[in-house]
C-alpha cells in the first residue's frame, strides 16, 4: 500500500522546523493496529494519548474529533500511526499559550515477519542501557526515545530480535519495544512502571485478560536474574501480538501453556472485530 501522511488534516510530509516535537521532544504518539479496517483497542489508544498530552502540557479539547474526521479510509490491515506535538513555536522552553498543536496521521503497511516469531518464538538479550527513572512520564508514549535507540543500538546479530532494559536501579523495565511478561514459580509477572517504561496496550489487554480469567499476575520489582529463572517469558505490543521468548541470555526456553493460551485469546480478539 502506498503510505498516507496527513498534517493538521493535509496531505504532507514535512514538519515546521520550528515544531516543538522536533526541537524538544514535546509529543507524544500511538501505533495502533488495523485489522477487518478497524484500529484495534481504538479507545485504549485515545485514552492514552489523551493522558499523554495532559502530562506534557499539550492542549487536547476537541483533539479527538478533529482525529476522529482527518483518519482516512482504513484498509483491510495495515499499521495507523498518530503523533501529536506542543506545536511550533518560538525558541526557548517557554510555551505560548497560543500556539495550537501538531496533528500527524500516518496509515502504512504491516510489517512482515518471514522469520514467524509468532509461532516459532525470538531470542532475546539483557541490554546495558538503562532507563531513566521519571515519574511524570513513566507509561505514557512521549517522543523522547533515545533510549530504547541506544539499548537498540547494542547489537546487530538479526538472531537476537528483542533486548530487555533495567531503569537505573537495575530493575526490570519493559524490551526496547515491547512489554515483558513472564511465568516464575507458576504465576505470570510483569515489571512496574510506575518510575519509567510504557504502559502497553498490549499489556493492558494482557492483564485484564488474566482477571477475567480468574488469574494472578503479579506486577511488581523484579531482577534479571529472576527473569533467568523463568519457565516462560513472552513480548507484546500493539503490532506484534504476542512473541514467545525461546533463549533468553544464553538460557533455551520452551513456548509455555500461558502464552500459547494468550495468544488463542488474542486472536479470537481480533476475529471478533
Amino acid at each position: 500500500m502506498t503510505p498516507i501522511i496527513l498534517i493538521n488534516g493535509s496531505p504532507q510530509h514535512c514538519v515546521d522546523t520550528g515544531d516543538r516535537g522536533l526541537s524538544y521532544g514535546q509529543g507524544v504518539f500511538e501505533t495502533i493496529l488495523i485489522q477487518h479496517r478497524q484500529p484495534q483497542f481504538w479507545k485504549w489508544h485515545l485514552e492514552r494519548l489523551v493522558e499523554g498530552c495532559r502530562r506534557l502540557s499539550i492542549p487536547a479539547d476537541g483533539l479527538i474529533r478533529q482525529l476522529e474526521q482527518e483518519l482516512p479510509e482504513l484498509p483491510e490491515q495495515g499499521v495507523l500511526k498518530l503523533t501529536v506535538t506542543r506545536g511550533v513555536g518560538g525558541r526557548g522552553y517557554a510555551v505560548n499559550d497560543e500556539i495550537e498543536p501538531t496533528r500527524i496521521i500516518q496509515l502504512l503497511a504491516m510489517p512482515d515477519w518471514p522469520d514467524q516469531p509468532k509461532q516459532k518464538g525470538v531470542r532475546i538479550r539483557l541490554c546495558q542501557t538503562r532507563l531513566a527513572q521519571q515519574p511524570l512520564l513513566a507509561g505514557i508514549k512521549h517522543l523522547n526515545r533515545l533510549e530504547q535507540v541506544l539499548a537498540r543500538a547494542e547489537w546487530n546479530d538479526p538472531g537476537i530480535r528483542e533486548g530487555v532494559v533495567c531503569d537505573t536501579g537495575g530493575t526490570l523495565i519493559e524490551g526496547t519495544m515491547s512489554n515483558l511478561f513472564f511465568v516464575l514459580d507458576g504465576v505470570l509477572c510483569t515489571p512496574e512502571l510506575t518510575q519509567c517504561g510504557v504502559a502497553g496496550i498490549l499489556r493492558r489487554w494482557v492483564l485484564e485478560a488474566e482477571e477475567c480469567a480468574g488469574e494472578c499476575v503479579q506486577v511488581g520489582r523484579f531482577s534479571p536474574q529472576q527473569l533467568s529463572q523463568a519457565d516462560e517469558i513472552f513480548l507484546c505490543n500493539s503490532l506484534i501480538g504476542i512473541w514467545p521468548v525461546i533463549e533468553y541470555e544464553g538460557v533455551e526456553l520452551g513456548i509455555g501453556k500461558r502464552t500459547l493460551a494468550l495468544q488463542s485469546l488474542l486472536d479470537k480478539e481480533y476475529q471478533g472485530c
